[in-house]
């Protein structure tokens, strides 16, 4: 394998070993996908102050996020389909998660079960709940959760319905892939991944199928999944799930200031400043951008995370300063597992570590907690406020 040295190098061996149909649904947005774009050009406007003559001895990146622990503030964000990226992915990057001393998140739609990942790990990790009409099936996932362990619900709240993704429509995504003429052209340029897939068991989506009766036939659960996202969701739901789970609650998709005041109305314990990485509403803006008038709405009184975009240490730095506490890396480790699995994603963490603690060095700060607006230089028009009629 080439040398590592940026999150760029993994993508590059990624495109090359995953079916084009994962690499498309990892490396997409909705629609126009502008706000897919802008998830990642909006961190390049913002610019670092560089400090000199400053002692950078006895650094450190680590902190905390929702009261655990962290070597650096860069959580594994939720992904649906990691093992389909690569064979057991869940589990390797919970593997790896747990290796590099930061919070993995197990999302609703995986392919390796939450039993299956609290099997193979030995510390707790997150669980990212769908909201899903079967209010039974939804009370039982939590409660597999709790047994597994769990330390965090991770509530999606921006997808009642699937955005319109029109790549994942074309390429008929599916788990497993549906045996067409031109997915066999394409799986057979891929030897390495279809070995592994030919090594495991877990080729369907772990937490659902065998979980809902009558739902045996992986090729009934597209059907089924249209049908169970919750359209019907408001806060008062919303708060009965946080009751339901009863410890530490994250809510994820917010992405306006009135969301982020009733988040800390219902009694989360944080909120992820999110756009779904620009899979849902397109045209929305940037995270990054919406990140100042949510805290200036909500900070102090509730931990505010951040994820869509970030692809480097720097935009790491620059979420922190601008006022997260927290961060979240989806991509960025997809890249890493598709392309060596495991020791991918620990390359993935190690990448953003290094450039996080590197950059920090450079702006003159030795710790998570002495970063501030002051390092960075935000152009004005940045800073804009957008009015809503």
């Amino acid at each position: 394998m080439t040398v590592i040295t940026n999150i760029g190098d993994l993508k590059r061996i990624y495109r090359r070993r995953v079916p084009k149909m994962f690499y498309d649904y990892a490396e997409s947005g909705s629609w126009t996908e502008q706000t897919f774009r802008e998830n990642s050009s909006d961190f390049e406007q913002i610019r670092l102050r560089q400090r000199v003559a400053v002692d950078m001895t006895g650094r450190s990146t680590a902190t905390e996020m929702a009261g655990q622990k962290v070597e650096m503030p860069v959580a594994l964000a939720p992904v649906g389909l990691l093992g389909m990226q690569h064979a057991d992915g869940e589990i390797h990057a919970a593997r790896a998660a747990e290796r590099f001393g930061v919070p993995f998140t197990l999302s609703t739609m995986s392919i390796c079960s939450i039993e299956d990942v609290a099997e193979k790990t030995r510390k707790p990790f997150w669980f990212q709940l769908y909201t899903m009409t079967d209010e039974d099936f939804v009370r039982r996932l939590i409660q597999r959760a709790k047994d597994a362990g769990c330390s965090a619900l991770v509530i999606t709240l921006d997808l009642q319905m699937i955005g319109q993704r029109h790549k994942d429509l074309k390429n008929g995504l599916s788990a497993p892939p549906k045996p067409t003429l031109k997915n066999w052209m394409d799986l057979s340029t891929k030897w390495s991944w279809g070995l592994g897939m030919l090594g495991t068991e877990r080729r369907s989506f772990g937490n659902i199928i065998g979980h809902v009766t009558g739902l045996d036939d992986p090729s009934r659960l597209y059907e089924w999944t249209a049908k169970q996202f919750d359209h019907a969701l408001d806060w008062a739901k919303v708060e009965k799930l946080i009751q339901m789970w009863g410890g530490k609650t994250i809510l994820k998709g917010i992405l306006d200031p009135e969301d982020a005041r009733m988040a800390v109305k219902v009694g989360a314990d944080a909120i992820v400043v999110s756009n779904h990485g620009g899979r849902q509403i397109d045209g929305a803006l940037s995270s990054i951008r919406m990140l100042r008038p949510i805290l200036d709405e909500v900070g102090g009184e509730i931990e505010v995370h951040l994820d869509s975009g970030i692809r480097s240490g720097q935009d790491v730095l620059k979420a922190l300063a601008m006022g997260a506490q927290g961060t979240y890396i989806g991509r960025a480790f997809v890249y890493g597992l598709g392309a060596n699995g495991e020791q991918g994603v620990m390359d993935a963490l190690e990448v953003i570590r290094k450039e996080l603690d590197t950059n920090m060095a450079l702006c003159g700060r030795k710790r998570i907690e002495d970063l501030d607006r002051s390092v960075l230089l935000i152009p004005e028009a940045f800073e804009g406020r957008w009015q809503a009629d």
